[in-house]
């Protein structure tokens, strides 16, 4: 096991030198470019090709997990795969609204998956962006933590606020701000063409609804991100891991998608379980800060994290499939009032 190495930067640390963050940029990069060039024909996925990529997607971040704990310690490996647990509940509540507006849009099943990548492209990005910023204000902020933690509260008392309310709702395209603003610039054609998102009809640009599907796609990207990225900062301090987790977290949720679509309408009880963790993981943060101001506020281990986080996935899967033993499997009609 070679010694742990860590580059200091302010008040926080990172196993990421230059030469892995280079390293890792360019496979995330590659994994995203062999994805797109899967899905340059479009086609109907089958079940038995959803799980050949679903099971390389889950197989690529636990080795690499294996990795960072026979290279650096057993608490990098702890911290990363406690992170990519939580990134990888969140992703699948990403997967609840991919479904309804893939569903609103009436977006050919051969052109889902394409969808699907611009999602998991561009929610990248921003997660990039957000991981940055976070890393920013940890170094300058002393209330960093607080905010992230305060932030983190929030959105769980507004997930189990909607999911007590039992309100169900369609997603409403017609309303959709990015939508609306898209549509006072250029014409929308009725029909889709294929994979293009831009075409010339009457000698005039028209965009197609695929370029209004992948523009919604990408503006609840926004709103994941914000709640994403303080909640692996709440396990993990490292820039470096914070985006591995986020990276391995969505990459695989093009298959993972086409493995899970009747199955996500079962998962009744995930808004409970996710609102619980973001919870969970925002008292650490607001710990965490108040330990820095006085040494007698305990703080929550990252191993007790992880064992909380999985009890609780555990047992909202359970309660979510007896619930719905007898229910007939079909899309979700559940959306978060925060779309």
């Amino acid at each position: 096991m070679s010694e742990i190495s860590y580059l200091s930067a302010g008040s926080l640390t990172t196993i990421g030198t230059p030469t892995l963050w280079g390293v890792t940029i360019a496979a995330v990069l590659l994994l995203l470019a062999l994805d797109f060039l899967v899905t340059r024909r479009p086609h109907e996925v089958s079940l038995r090709e959803a799980i050949g990529w679903s099971v390389f997607y889950i197989a690529l971040p636990l080795a690499f997990g294996a990795w960072l704990w026979y290279e650096y310690s057993s608490q990098q490996g702890i911290e990363y795969l406690t992170g990519y647990l939580v990134e990888k509940s969140l992703s699948v509540d990403n997967l609840f609204v991919f479904m309804l507006l893939l569903a609103a849009f009436a977006v050919p099943s051969v052109l889902a998956q394409r969808v699907l990548l611009f999602g998991i492209t561009g929610a990248l990005v921003l997660r990039a962006i957000f991981i940055a910023l976070g890393a920013a204000a940890l170094q300058t902020l002393d209330f960093a933590f607080l905010l992230f933690g305060v932030i983190l509260i929030v959105t769980a008392i507004k997930l189990l606020r909607d999911a007590l309310s039992g309100h169900e709702q369609e997603v409403d395209i017609t309303k959709m701000r990015s939508v609306r603003l898209l549509r006072r610039f250029m014409p929308v054609t009725n029909e889709y063409h294929g994979t293009k998102m831009v075409v010339k009809l009457d000698g005039r640009r028209t965009l197609t609804p695929l370029a209004l599907v992948v523009v919604a796609v990408f503006a609840t990207d926004v709103v994941f991100a914000v709640d994403s990225v303080p909640a692996v900062y709440g396990i993990t301090e490292d820039p470096y891991l914070v985006f591995v987790t986020n990276a391995f977290a969505l990459l695989g949720l093009r298959a993972l998608y086409f493995v899970l679509h009747a199955a996500l309408s079962r998962l009744v009880h995930l808004s409970y379980g996710l609102a619980i963790i973001l919870a969970f993981i925002g008292v650490k943060l607001g710990l965490h800060w108040a330990h820095g101001i006085w040494d007698g506020v305990p703080e929550i281990p990252t191993l007790a994290s992880l064992g909380v986080i999985i009890g609780v996935l555990v047992i909202v899967t359970i309660t979510s499939l007896r619930a719905t033993r007898h229910a007939e499997p079909g899309p979700t009609e559940i959306v978060k009032e925060r779309l």
